[in-house]
């Protein structure tokens, strides 16, 4: 366990550069007296470890230290193949830096991780779009990858889904997302901080401009408010379905993940013929109207009746078109 606790402190100062004795207890979860000996033990085994004194002090390493020992155990080892993806990693234009990448980490490796993080790679493989559509083409996808890499601002004409559809920004990139297959940068603006589509972007020219990324900017804890803020805005109203015991049946396995979320939350008994009653978020009148009609006759609008007035005037349109 010492040994291990070690090796960690050794590549946390190497990887953050300076830390605090408490910083470091807080990190391994360990009392102060055991991170002071800890620092002891490798100063005695010829780490070069020193303590800045005061105030912004901390634990750090001589300038240029660097460890060849990485300690990698076979679970790990293995943990990084597993999270490759050589397709986003060809789109940001990483190819070549990943295949080298992984390459070094083999030769590190002992002959059994060797071979079972072989084994790993070839029985595993992420295919990050959905279903039943193509992958985006986003020409200018390494372009900002660079961008946010060198903390360098861009200028972009984007096409956005509300008038005017073509706008100008000046970006300050913080970082990219990959999300079912599309890419989305999260960048400052003028307006703040705001979350466009790269496949969206029509044109794009590189400055020369550099701007500071805030101190303590999170971009994983960024996205998930991001997501919990549009489920929040995305639904404005709800309406009550009348689901048929054969729609029920298949749910699963038309993907109607809201139908089927209402139908397992509320646990809702069928009535005598088999049907379920349940209440289900809609995005719009319209929206609804066009994701519902999709069952036919498998499942009734109860209410509101403004929804059932618009499923009338659909079905309406396609009578008339094939009658």
């Amino acid at each position: 366990m010492r040994s291990s606790r070690l090796l960690q402190i050794l590549l946390l100062l190497q990887t953050r550069r300076q830390l605090t004795a408490r910083e470091l207890a807080e990190e391994l979860e360990v009392s102060l007296r055991t991170i002071y000996r800890d620092v002891e033990a490798l100063a005695a085994a010829g780490v070069p470890v020193y303590a800045d004194q005061g105030r912004a002090g901390g634990y750090r390493l001589v300038d240029g230290y660097r460890t060849k020992l990485t300690g990698l155990n076979e679970g790990e080892a293995a943990a990084l193949f597993l999270v490759g993806m050589p397709g986003p990693a060809a789109a940001l234009g990483l190819t070549e830096q990943t295949s080298a990448a992984e390459l070094k980490l083999l030769a590190a490796l002992a002959p059994d991780q060797r071979d079972r993080a072989g084994r790993l790679k070839n029985r595993f493989h992420l295919d990050m779009p959905a279903w039943y559509r193509d992958a985006e083409d986003s020409p200018y996808l390494s372009s900002v990858a660079s961008a946010v890499l060198e903390d360098r601002r861009i200028k972009v004409i984007y096409r956005r889904w509300e008038a005017p559809r073509e706008v100008e920004r000046t970006l300050e990139p913080y970082g990219l997302v990959l999300k079912n297959g599309s890419w989305y940068v999260v960048a400052a603006t003028p307006g703040g901080v705001r979350t466009y589509r790269v496949s969206n972007i029509l044109q794009l020219a590189p400055t020369e401009e550099a701007f500071s990324r805030p101190d303590g900017f999170d971009l994983a804890k960024f996205w998930q408010q991001h997501l919990d803020r549009f489920e929040e805005q995305r639904f404005t109203g709800e309406a009550v379905v009348r689901i048929a015991p054969q729609l029920v049946a298949r749910l699963a396995d038309l993907s109607a993940t809201l139908l089927l979320k209402a139908v397992s939350d509320t646990g809702a008994e069928p009535a005598e013929d088999g049907s379920i009653t349940v209440a289900v978020p809609i995005e719009s009148i319209g929206n609804a109207a066009t994701q519902l009609i999709r069952f036919g006759d498998l499942l009734e609008v109860i209410e509101p009746p403004e929804l059932r007035a618009e499923l009338k005037r659909l079905a309406g349109t396609v009578t008339a078109l094939y009658s």
